[in-house]
């Protein structure tokens, strides 16, 4: 027959296996970031870190997207519809800093001139899915006035991943040597601006660097000058088709 002992024991480590699994449930649970907001409103946006705007921005579709926020980015969790990959996508669901449309991240120095940059460190971590046509893009906007609403002149968009047959604005114009990468450059015109791509010839899921290596990129190209201004910064996707599960994971970005 067993003694008073051993089945208190027993009961004591049944208890603390118990609170042990407890604390690894909730230390698990805030290591993932937690969900702030859904967002399915063709134009719908909120703010994060009380510093950048998360946007839907469904804006070459009227089929459903949504996405949820976390603390560091968002995900897209719905994504109907499609578009052909021989012309524009449809939406940039993104977060930014700086200004866009009117809507201003919250307490944004930008716009910027550009020649009053010192450095603008900036990082993204993305969330990748195999099922979908789709960039993982991060977009620079550059104009020659410190407008905060309207198309920018120059945009310099950063493809650190493209999957399907899908390809930047434009034609291939060669290489570029940036943030410790080489680059595929591209560089045409939408006809509403300026566009010249940094594509990855292999994907990136991560990249830390400054924006003005490749501002000056820009600038070298003739797409600017050191009087225009830097209006935002912006990083997020671009889908084709699909694209439920795609994920920025985390986003910074700063103008000294």
């Amino acid at each position: 027959m067993r003694s008073r002992k051993s089945r208190t024991h027993a009961l004591g480590l049944a208890v603390l296996l118990s609170l042990g699994s407890l604390v690894g449930s909730l230390t698990a649970a805030e290591a993932s970031p937690a969900v702030q907001a859904e967002i399915c409103e063709k134009y719908g946006t909120t703010t994060i870190q009380n510093k950048y705007v998360v946007q839907n921005n469904a804006w070459g579709t009227d089929q459903a997207q949504c996405i949820t926020t976390t603390d560091s980015g968002f995900r897209i969790t719905r994504a109907d519809g499609t578009a052909p990959t021989d012309g524009a996508p449809k939406s940039y669901p993104s977060v930014y800093l700086g200004c866009h449309y009117a809507t201003c991240s919250p307490g944004t120095n930008l716009p910027r001139q550009i020649g009053a940059i010192s450095s603008a460190p900036s990082s993204i971590s993305y969330a990748y899915v195999g099922n979908a046509v789709y960039n993982a893009s991060f977009d620079i906007w550059l104009d020659p006035e410190p407008q905060t609403n309207g198309v920018s002149q120059t945009e310099i968009m950063i493809w650190l991943n493209r999957v399907g047959p899908i390809q930047p604005i434009g034609s291939r114009t060669g290489t570029a040597q940036v943030a410790g990468h080489t680059w595929e450059v591209w560089t045409g015109s939408n006809g509403a601006n300026d566009v010249i791509s940094f594509v990855a010839p292999s994907a990136l899921s991560s990249l830390s660097f400054d924006l003005t290596a490749f501002i000056d990129q820009a600038v070298g190209a003739g797409l600017a000058t050191d009087q225009w201004y830097l209006t935002s910064v912006q990083a997020g996707f671009e889908p084709w088709e699909g694209g439920t599960g795609l994920g920025v994971n985390s986003f910074s970005a700063s103008v000294n």
